[in-house]
C-alpha cells in the first residue's frame, strides 16, 4: 500500500511503521464481526463488541485498551478487520454510539457531539481501562477530538481516520445515508422516507460503500452482506431514523459553531500523540482538510493513503494497523 508524503509543516509518521520483528496477522476478511452485548459502565449504556484478551505487553496491561468510535451512519462492525489486525497488541472494544448500531438512545438524548463524547468518558470512567488508544473515524473522529481535549487523562494516543472536520460543501448525500438529512422536514420528509424504505437494506448499504470507498468493487461481498443485515435489523427500531437525522443536524451545527465551540479550537487543545490518516480519494470529508487538521493538533502527524476513500479501516486495515503500531512504538520509545 503506497502512501503520499506530508507537505508543509506537517510531520510525517515514522518511516518504518512496524516495530522490529513484528508481523501482522494474515488479513482474513471472512472472519465474522466480533461478539457484542449491551454493557453499562459509569452510568453509560452501550452496545459494545470486544476483540477479547490480548497478551500483556505491547498495548499495555491486560484489559480493553483500544477504543474504536464509528462515524455517522456507521456502527461497531466498521472496525472488524482492523480490530483483528491489532488484537496481538491491544485489547479492543468498538462501541455503538447512542442511536447507532444496537445502542438505543436514552429518552431525551440530544445527539450533540459533546454529549456523545461525555457518554464515552462516562463509559471509560466506569470501565476502568483508561487511558486507551482512542481511534475515531468521520463523526467518531470529531467526537474523539472532543473527548481527548476535555479528558486527556482517558486517552493514551489518538488516531483520527478522516475525521469530520468542518467541510461545508453543499451536498448532504455525503453525510450519511442518501437523503437521510431530509427525512425530518415537514413537507418532503415523508416522501424521502418512502424512497429510502423502497431502496431496501442491501441497496442502501451498497450506496454507502460506493460513497465511502475509493474502489467499491474491491469491497468484500460478505462485509456488504453484513452491512445489509445490520440495516435490516435496524429497520425494526423506531429510534434509528430520527437518531441519524438528528445526529446529521448536530454535526453540521458543530461545524458552524464559532469560537470556543469550534472543532478547530478543540483540536488545538488535544495534547496527546495523534496520528491523522486521510484517504486521498475521500469524497465525504475532503482530504484538503488533512493538513489544516494536523497543523491544529499540537502533537499530530499526518499519513495520506493513496487509493483510499473515507473509511481506511475498512478499505486498507493492514496499512492502517501498521501505521498505528508505528505510532504506539514511537510514543513508547520517546520518538514521537
Amino acid at each position: 500500500m503506497s502512501t503520499s508524503p506530508s507537505r508543509g509543516r506537517a510531520r510525517p509518521v515514522p518511516s518504518a511503521p512496524l516495530p522490529a520483528n513484528t508481523v501482522l496477522p494474515p488479513l482474513d476478511r471472512s472472519l465474522p464481526p466480533w461478539p457484542g452485548e449491551v454493557e453499562t459502565a459509569g452510568g453509560a449504556r452501550l452496545f459494545v463488541r470486544c476483540t477479547g484478551e490480548a497478551p500483556t505487553g505491547y498495548g499495555g496491561r491486560n484489559g480493553h485498551n483500544v477504543l474504536y468510535v464509528h462515524g455517522l451512519g456507521g456502527s461497531s462492525t466498521n472496525w472488524t478487520d482492523l480490530g483483528y489486525q491489532l488484537m496481538p497488541w491491544g485489547n479492543g472494544i468498538a462501541v455503538d454510539l447512542p442511536g447507532f448500531g444496537f445502542t438505543e438512545p436514552d429518552a431525551g438524548f440530544d445527539f450533540r457531539m459533546g454529549s456523545q463524547a461525555e457518554r464515552l468518558a462516562a463509559y471509560l470512567d466506569g470501565h476502568g481501562d483508561a487511558p486507551v488508544h482512542l481511534v475515531g473515524n468521520s463523526m467518531g473522529g470529531a467526537i474523539a477530538i472532543l473527548l481527548a481535549a476535555r479528558r486527556p487523562d482517558l486517552v493514551r494516543t489518538l488516531t483520527l481516520v478522516s475525521p469530520a472536520m468542518p467541510d461545508l460543501r453543499p451536498d448532504p448525500r455525503r453525510l450519511s445515508d442518501p437523503k437521510a438529512a431530509l427525512t425530518p422536514l415537514p413537507l418532503i420528509g415523508k416522501r424521502v422516507r418512502r424512497e429510502l424504505a423502497a431502496l431496501g437494506p442491501r441497496e442502501r448499504a451498497r450506496r454507502i460503500i460506493e460513497l465511502c470507498c475509493a474502489d467499491p468493487d474491491t469491497f468484500p461481498r460478505n462485509r456488504l452482506d453484513e452491512l445489509a443485515e445490520e440495516h435490516t435489523a435496524r429497520m425494526r427500531y423506531a429510534w434509528a431514523g430520527p437518531a441519524l437525522s438528528r445526529s446529521t443536524a448536530e454535526l453540521v451545527r458543530t461545524w458552524l459553531a464559532p469560537g470556543a465551540g469550534s472543532l478547530w479550537v478543540a483540536a488545538r487543545e488535544v495534547t496527546v500523540p495523534t496520528l491523522v490518516v486521510w484517504g486521498t480519494r475521500d469524497r465525504v470529508i475532503s482530504a484538503r482538510k488533512a493538513l489544516r487538521t494536523v497543523r491544529a493538533l499540537p502533537n499530530g502527524r499526518l499519513l495520506l493513503l493513496d487509493r483510499t476513500g473515507h473509511v481506511a479501516q475498512m478499505e486498507h486495515p493492514a496499512a492502517l494497523a501498521g501505521a498505528m503500531l508505528g505510532m504506539w512504538q514511537a510514543v513508547r520509545d520517546g520518538r514521537w
